[in-house]
């Protein structure tokens, strides 16, 4: 939840009377702290929530802090949720999104939902009731199916500019504090889009209320929480999933592919990392061959930009990495196909994993 803490930040100095902090199970990690700027170098290892409350009460010590260790679930949400006036959504996943989407749609509680991802962000207030009694939109009627997994992309894997979680999380404290104080809200039934790469924004007006909203609608069929993992098909973790699209025996850790790599100085690794990261940091033997670019590269093409053919190197074994060890998955089942009768094997957890259990030295992002 890296909008939180900008949240945090703007709202806690001013004069209401209590703040709460629910966020997932987790601790602060170094990789962190130039997104979540209530945490600090000293922080590391500290259960965030915990960071987070002091963060707060150095900035304000009479505020109220309440704080929830852990993961907002259908069976928590109603009774975390009802004590208060306001709800902010700084989730980084649907299922979490749709949880607090129907949870305040059934206490009648508006949501500042805010979002960031790379150059940009955006937020609304969902379920604002205004002065004639009309409500605005819920999330539902925007999005009333969820999108595909394989199409979502969450901060730890799409990266994003600590400015724009700052930018995001100062829009939505202010209409927190405008809606506490009693004031019209700015951007009810409205979304601010803001490009931090260009320096742009804009506000567009959204649809209204949808009367056949599952949840807010006329006739709602979702009267009570449900299942949202299985709904949304996704986990409620803004951490990356792990995929496990392969068995065992075609995948390799990162402590075996280190023996391989000692032991033979001409081994092939595909490195299926997007450019800009492959520049950052590889291994030497590393090979960048993107998935994009797998997919389209017929199969005497990717051998020639592995050199397998020529006589340059024999193998009878292709290894592939990439940032986490989930899309190299999907690489080894590319070329398992165009690279017949090579043995083709992932290696588990990535260059992350490589990291942490290999070599320390090697950059982490």
């Amino acid at each position: 939840m890296f909008v939180t803490q900008a949240l945090s930040n703007f709202a806690s100095p001013s004069p209401t009377n209590m703040w709460r902090s629910m966020l997932p199970t987790s601790e602060v990690a170094i990789d962190n702290l130039h997104r979540q700027v209530a945490h600090k170098e000293k922080s590391v290892g500290m259960p965030k929530v915990d960071s987070l409350k002091e963060s707060i009460k150095e900035l304000n010590s009479t505020v109220n802090v309440i704080v929830h260790n852990t993961v907002l679930s259908r069976d928590s949400a109603m009774d975390i949720l009802r004590p208060y006036d306001i709800v902010a959504d700084c989730s980084d996943n649907p299922a979490t999104r749709y949880l607090l989407n129907d949870a305040c749609v059934i206490l009648k509680k508006p949501l500042v939902s805010g979002s960031a991802l790379r150059w940009e962000g955006q937020f609304t207030v969902y379920n604002y009731v205004d002065a004639k009694g009309e409500r605005g939109p819920c999330y539902r009627c925007l999005f009333p199916v969820p999108t595909n997994p394989a199409h979502v992309t969450n901060c730890s894997e799409g990266g994003v500019l600590g400015p724009v979680v700052g930018v995001i999380g100062s829009m939505q404290a202010l209409e927190i504090l405008k809606i506490a104080a009693g004031h019209e809200p700015s951007f009810a039934s409205k979304l601010y889009l803001f490009d931090g790469k260009f320096g742009k924004s804009r506000t567009i007006v959204i649809r209204p209320r949808s009367k056949e909203c599952a949840v807010c609608g006329d006739n709602p069929t979702i009267t009570e929480l449900i299942d949202y993992e299985s709904f949304c098909g996704s986990g409620a973790c803004d951490k990356v999933q792990s995929l496990n699209l392969l068995p065992p025996s075609d995948r390799v850790s990162v402590s075996e592919y280190s023996q391989i790599r000692h032991c033979n100085p001409d081994v092939i690794l595909v490195d299926t990392r997007p450019p800009h990261e492959f520049e950052i940091a590889s291994m030497h033997e590393a090979k960048n061959v993107t998935l994009d670019e797998l997919r389209k590269l017929d199969s005497s093409s990717i051998r020639e930009r592995l050199a397998l053919d020529g006589g340059e190197k024999h193998t009878e074994e292709v290894f592939v990495i990439c940032h986490r060890g989930n899309d190299s998955q999907i690489g080894v089942e590319i070329l398992r196909e165009k690279l017949r009768p090579l043995r083709i094997r992932d290696i588990q957890g990535g260059y992350e994993a490589w990291a942490k259990e290999v070599d320390r030295e090697f950059p982490r992002y």
